[in-house]
């Protein structure tokens, strides 16, 4: 199938130049010789939850080879924003990435932040493990724009996060703005539950918050907006309309420039680690709700009426729009194993 291309690859010629300082390049790899690779998350510091992950990864592939493999590890904002990164992905000056996949080359990659998929933790961890639907959907696409997937790294359920108001229904939603992740179809969420949706990149999420660009933020689990922006947000509105879920992804080029033995070597290292996340993950996304209420920040979950109406909208004007993009097929996975509300 051919790929889709939406917008204009952007070139960052400064990560180039450090990825090419580095001297990583890609040439026929076997499991003889010493390897340089570079990986990437687009979001997290050292000491996040993926920042601690794609170390980890490093670290496993460097115990596991002697050191004869050297993942080098960027974190966010080090040498580019989302798009930027994803576009070096693409491109094979990125070896490794944990993030989201842009839609700006398949929009059908949409499929990822479609809202209402799941609709409680069972479920959604079933649907977006490695041999889980989702993830039998958004393979092939993924191999079409040029990348092998390599696992998930799921967070959570995602919500509304705000300063001064908030809102569990699609009346009260009126005329708060809320900054939205700029990947479809999230601001178009965002709309359809009611709320003004502007899009922007997370480095310049709490300069709109701090000077009322924005009210809040929306779609992250609690952990990212407690952590770094407690000090502007007084409500974190449990909404669920859409499950946080990183991928692990590879640039194909340098996947199948690996011989087989180097290959499984990356992949049971991402494995370990996705297997882990998916242990703790809910956990981990308990912990931050209760660490966010201890330290002042409102925790509200809308009734199941609000949910059940929001779940309703969103899917019959979301879905809808988005079937143009996702095309029959992927609609008709998501139709035939998205949860039924109660």
């Amino acid at each position: 199938m051919k790929v889709k291309c939406s917008m204009k690859i952007s070139t960052s010629m400064a990560a180039v130049s450090v990825i090419a300082a580095l001297g990583f390049s890609a040439s026929t790899w076997a499991s003889d010789e010493e390897l340089k690779l570079n990986m990437v998350t687009e979001s997290g510091d050292r000491e996040s939850p993926q920042g601690m992950a794609v170390k980890r990864i490093s670290d496993l592939v460097a115990e596991q080879t002697d050191g004869r493999i050297t993942i080098n590890v960027f974190y966010q904002g080090e040498i580019g924003g989302p798009q930027e990164l994803f576009d070096q992905l693409v491109m094979g000056n990125i070896d490794l990435f944990l993030g989201w996949p842009q839609t700006s080359y398949d929009e059908r990659l949409g499929v990822l932040q479609l809202p209402y998929l799941t609709l409680g933790w069972d479920e959604a961890l079933e649907a977006y493990g490695k041999d889980g639907w989702v993830s039998e959907v958004i393979g092939p696409i993924l191999s079409d724009v040029g990348l092998e997937y390599l696992g998930p790294f799921p967070e959570g359920f995602g919500g509304i996060a705000t300063k001064d108001t908030y809102a569990t229904n699609y009346e009260d939603a009126q005329g708060i703005k809320l900054r939205s992740q700029p990947i479809f179809p999230l601001p178009q969420t965002i709309q359809a539950m009611g709320f003004q949706a502007v899009p922007i990149d997370w480095s310049e999420v709490y300069t709109s918050i701090q000077t009322g660009v924005v009210d809040g933020d929306s779609s992250n689990v609690i952990y990212w907006d407690y952590t770094y922006f407690n000090d502007l947000l007084d409500y974190f509105v449990h909404s669920k309309h859409n499950f946080s879920f990183y991928t692990f992804l590879m640039n194909q080029d340098s996947w199948n420039e690996l011989d087989e033995e180097d290959r499984s070597i990356i992949a049971n290292a991402v494995e370990v680690v996705a297997n882990e996340q998916f242990e703790n993950a809910r956990a981990e996304d308990e912990k931050w709700i209760q660490k966010a209420q201890e330290d002042g920040m409102e925790y509200i979950v809308p009734s199941d009426e609000e949910m059940a109406a929001w779940v309703e909208r969103v899917r019959e004007s979301v879905w809808v729009e988005a079937e143009e993009s996702l095309g029959e097929e992927v609609m008709s996975a998501v139709r035939e194993h998205a949860s039924e509300p109660q």
